[in-house]
């Protein structure tokens, strides 16, 4: 199953090294991994997406916890939040074509010379999966660059 984590952690050199080998240590690839800093600048906000039971990623976020440099952890998977993540995409494609399918995704065009195009488009990590099995029906990917999943908990809304 797929477990989103968001840690919000001290922004120094190694939190980053600690965490990432701590789930190495474990067996778990990290399937994607995002880190920045906050509106506070000691402090960065890292999402990272694990595959895996139910059961051990609850240990390894429990263990993550204990870490010096994490200050929050929370497993973000059955809680309501947003997650979007960037894809960067060339490809090799007559522009007629291309604009036309951009258009109906809302994906956005960065650069084009010649056949050669650079697109963008942002969702949810299903979407961007959805995008790119798109795009391959109207153009040849030659290159591709995707961010990682970028996610923090929903809102609650006031009583």
């Amino acid at each position: 199953m797929r477990h989103l984590i968001s840690m919000l952690l001290q922004n120094e050199a190694g939190a980053l090294a600690r965490v990432a080998g701590l789930f190495a240590s474990r067996g778990y690839n990290i399937e994607s991994l995002t880190v920045a800093a906050t509106h506070d600048e000691e402090v960065s906000r890292l999402t990272l997406t694990v595959y895996g039971d139910d059961a051990t990623v609850e240990q390894v976020v429990k263990q993550s916890a204990k870490l010096v440099d994490v200050i929050e952890i929370a497993e973000l998977t059955r809680r309501e939040h947003l997650e979007r993540e960037l894809s960067v995409v060339r490809v090799e494609a007559e522009g007629h074509v291309l604009d036309a399918f951009l258009s109906r995704v809302g994906a956005r065009l960065l650069e084009r010379i010649g056949t050669q195009s650079v697109v963008e488009f942002t969702g949810r990590t299903d979407e961007v999966d959805g995008f790119i099995d798109g795009l391959r029906g109207v153009a040849g990917i030659t290159d591709q660059a995707r961010s990682g999943v970028a996610a923090v908990e929903r809102t609650a809304l006031p009583v």
